[in-house]
Parts: structure tokens; sequence; C-alpha cells
């Protein structure tokens, strides 16, 4: 199995919103994501769209964006995003997403000797206009992390794959409580979004030694990116509920 990472690809079918007002890195968009998921991944892949991934603000205008997702190649595994404003508790998701789609929070996936944990994140200490309320739900979100995280502990892995929207790192490239869980479970890899116009070469490739892919859409060029390769295994835990 393949396993590939791509964020913030912004869909908004409800009330179609064109994103290269943001600038002409978002020319042919939304339909170049559809175009390059094709050509890149197939029936048995996996992907990690890691938050932003439709502009609704209601569940019933997200799910026609879902439902386009669920037409694409491979097993889908969301996370939240700070624009997924739509995004409902997580049985009540859970309940209505399409075949082979899974959403995270507060939990993790084990499918076969992959693991994958993660959390949306935020703004770190140190950033600009950082208030006291972005430091209480930094403060959750570091907790949330964690939570995911522990689920995974007793369970049989090979590979663990943290993934969250925002970049794990401070605003300076320097450690955050997202970064001491990352040095705490040392996963295999961690893949982020969430930034735009942002130069790659210029932002960490890794912390401590673990990989940092930054699979922002239009950074990749709407291309999911391919993070690992693991023997094939389809069967899927939801360790929330196993």
């Amino acid at each position: 199995m393949r396993v590939f990472a791509i964020a913030d690809i912004h869909l908004s079918k409800a009330f179609p919103k064109p994103m290269n007002i943001f600038g002409p890195e978002w020319d042919g968009h939304p339909e170049a994501v559809f175009e390059e998921w094709r050509k890149t991944v197939g029936e048995d892949d996996l992907v990690i769209v890691a938050g932003d991934i439709s502009w609704a603000m209601k569940l019933p205008e997200a799910l026609l964006d879902l439902a386009d997702l669920a037409l694409l190649p491979g097993t889908k595994v969301l996370l939240r995003g700070n624009h997924d404003y739509w995004w409902p508790s997580i049985s009540r998701l859970r309940q209505v997403l399409p075949p082979r789609m899974h959403a995270l929070q507060h939990d993790s996936l084990v499918i076969g000797n992959l693991a994958i944990a993660g959390s949306r994140g935020w703004d770190t200490p140190g950033s600009y206009n950082f208030t006291p309320e972005d430091e209480k739900i930094y403060k959750r979100e570091v907790e949330r992390l964690a939570l995911s995280l522990k689920t995974i502990q007793g369970h049989d892995y090979e590979y663990l794959i943290l993934a969250m929207h925002y970049p794990p790192y401070g605003p300076t490239g320097g450690p955050t409580g997202f970064t001491e869980l990352i040095d705490q479970y040392q996963p295999t890899c961690v893949v982020y979004g969430h930034l735009h116009g942002a130069d790659p070469e210029r932002l960490p490739k890794s912390w401590n030694g673990v990989p940092l892919h930054f699979v922002s859409a239009d950074v990749v060029r709407f291309k999911p990116q391919l993070i690992l390769e693991t023997p094939h295994q389809t069967h899927v835990v939801n360790v929330a509920d196993s």
C-alpha cells in the first residue's frame, strides 16, 4: 500500500469559490485536484487529507465535496483544518461518511502495519498576534494530539504517521508542545499543511531526525505526495472503536 498526503484542497461545490483570488498558483483549482489525484493514486492506496477540505459551513453542503472525494481512487483519511467549520461531532460525521473514508479526532487508525494519529494543531507561542485565546486553543490541541497518540499504545504497527493541519514547530522553527510529542513517540514521519505562499525550501525538513512533509495543495501543485510504502494491508481498525 502506498500512502499519500495532501492538505488545503479547499473544495466548494455548494457555493463555488474561485481560489485564484488568492494568487495565480491556484489557477485550475479545483479541477486540478481531481486530475492530479487520478493520475497519481491507485485504488489500493491511501491518502491523508490534512485539513481545510471544504469551504462549506454546514455538513450537508460539505457532503457534496466529500462525495466527489469518495469517487477518487484510494482510501481517504480526513483531518479537520481551521476552515472546516462544517465538521460536526465525530460520531455524526462517521455516520454519513462515504465508504472507504475515515475521519480522525482524538483517536487513531491502524491499517495493517500502519498507524495514523493526528490533530488539527494551532498557532504556537511566539506567532504573530498570538492572543490569550490562542494560548487556550494551542494547549487544548496539544492535549488532543496526546490523546490521539495514546490510543495507539498496545497496538501492533511498524509505521506511525503523525498528521496535523498546522505545522508542529514554532514560528521560527523552534520547539512546541507538538514537537515534544514527536520526540516522545518518534513517528515515522509527520505531514502538515496550512501555510500558503511559503517556500518549502526554507521550511524545516525534519524534527530531530523525523521527516516533516509539507503538503499544502497550492505548494505541491495539487498532486498528492507519496509519503510511505508498506506491504499491502486492507483491514482498518479505528482504535477508538476497537
